[in-house]
Formats: C-alpha cells, structure tokens, sequence
C-alpha cells in the first residue's frame, strides 16, 4: 500500500467525517496531535508522508470519536485563551464563549480595581480553566476555585501546576466552602450547570454521553443554581464587587432580575457572545 501525505491523509479524515455529519476539523486537530504541529507547520508540510502506524491510529480515533468520544478525550486537552488544559470525563469541556467571560472579568476588573491586589472566586471550577487563566492574565488576584467533584479538582489542580498558576482549591458545593471560611470577595465568576433536564434528549452524544452531568445540567428550568448561588452571594462579596455568570441561550434575564433583586443598587448588564447570542450576565459596582 502507498503511504500517504499529510494532504491525503487529511482529505480521507475530512471525508470519513462528512459522511458522518461530523465536524471536519477533528481530522487536522489529530494530526496536529501526532505530530506536535501548529497550522502553519502543519499547511507547510502537506506533501510529507505519514508514518503508516499514524496512519492507524488515526483511523482508530476516527472510529472512536463516530461512536460519540470527543476529539479532545481522544487528545487530552482542549485549548483555552491560548493555553492547553487537561479534560476528560470528570470536567467540562471547556467552550470557546467561556473565554469571553474571563474577558469581561478582566476589562471590569481593570476598570473598577485598577492594579489594587483583589481577591476572586471561581464557582464550579471544572477543569480550572477560568481561574487559572485569571491568575495567569492577572497575577495580582487571590484566586479561589470551588468544585463539588473531587475529580474535578483534581484535574483542575494539575492544571494549576502545570501553567504556573497560583490557585487555592476549594472542595464543596458553591459558596458554602467560602462562607465556612468567612471569606470576602471582590470578584465571583462562574459558569454553572445550566442546561434544563427536559433538554437532555437535544443533546449530541458527544456531550450527553461523555461529559459529566453533574457539570452540564441546572435543574427543571437550568436555573436552580444561580438561584441558589444568588441566594448566598450577599454574605460572600465585598461592599464593591463584580459578580459574573455565564448563562444559557434564553437565560439572561432571569439571571440578570434576579441579580438586580438581591443587589438593587448594583449596575447590571447582559453581554452577547461572538455568536450573538446573550451570554454574560455581570453586576457590579456598589452591591451593599
């Protein structure tokens, strides 16, 4: 059998997921995996030909991730704000909408508290990927990170250690490890479970099958735990603080009117994500 090209190789992968509605991208990040290339060596080098044993393996993840095994499983990482984070079953994928939140974070946090040391909490941690990217982007934040999953933690600690990120980690359920401790924050961000359980059907098998429910589903209406998180969020944040929340689509402002309720002199906004879509729900500025 002729050995392929990187190009030959591609253009099978491309057509194995087609034929499967699959998205056409999974077959490059592969072979970036394999091969340890970025897209631009990658495109540089389509005429190389391809170890027949990658060749192989490739064919094998192909089939693994048609019977529902995300790619990045398959890999061991996902990257976010430039950096690569472990995952696997035990925490969310992290999406790329999630990136725009820590960029809200970060914009209100320059704006409101300059340079001044602040201290933030990351409710529901997951894989880390929001707190640690925070303590990295802004080393002059005390970040705290929650998770009720102790596996979670887990990956979320290695993550910290392998990005050089300073993070205390926290195991318990939302604010409750912060409210033992007597803890005050300046900032709290979170991206809670919020998919309501009547969608679970909606799901694609990637997520439904593969990602942890605990970290994916927010009760009847997908708004049980920013309900809850609302509720004890008065005895956690400072007299001037920034609360933010990732939502779900058709969620922002029942988030939001439950934020203006419990903090009516602070100022709160719905930001739409790249996809338009309305996304981030933030309160700030005086909450008491």
């Amino acid at each position: 059998m002729k050995t392929m090209t990187l190009h030959e190789a591609l253009r099978w992968a491309s057509s194995f997921l087609e034929q499967r509605s699959l998205e056409q991208p999974v077959a490059e990040w592969l072979l970036r995996h394999y091969l340890q290339l970025d897209r631009a060596q990658l495109l540089m080098r389509l005429h190389d030909p391809v170890p027949d044993e990658l060749i192989t393996r490739l064919k094998q993840d192909l089939a693994r991730h048609a019977e529902g095994i995300p790619v990045q499983h398959l890999i061991g990482y996902e990257e976010f704000y430039g950096r690569k984070f472990i995952v696997n079953s035990d925490v969310l994928i992290p999406r790329p909408e999630t990136e725009e939140l820590v960029q809200a974070v970060l914009g209100l946090k320059a704006s409101r508290f300059a340079d001044r040391p602040v201290t933030a909490a990351d409710i529901g941690t997951g894989s880390g990927a929001i707190a640690v990217t925070l303590a990295l982007e802004a080393p002059e934040i005390e970040l705290y990170a929650v998770d009720l999953s102790e596996a979670a933690l887990k990956i979320a600690e290695r993550n910290a250690a392998g990005l050089g990120a300073d993070v205390s980690f926290l195991r318990g359920d939302l604010l409750e490890p912060l409210l033992e401790r007597g803890l005050k924050m300046d900032i709290v961000v979170s991206n809670p479970p919020y998919i309501p359980l009547a969608d679970e059907q909606e799901l694609a098998i990637h997520v439904k099958d593969h990602e942890p429910h605990l970290a994916l589903f927010g009760g009847e209406d997908g708004l049980v735990l920013y309900r809850r998180m609302i509720g004890q969020l008065p005895a956690v944040v400072k007299a001037e603080a920034i609360i933010a929340f990732e939502v779900g689509i058709g969620q922002a402002e029942a988030v939001r009117d439950m934020l203006q309720h419990a903090f009516p002199k602070a100022e709160t906004e719905i930001r739409r994500d790249i996809n338009g879509k309305e996304r981030i729900v933030l309160a700030y500025g005086k909450l008491h």
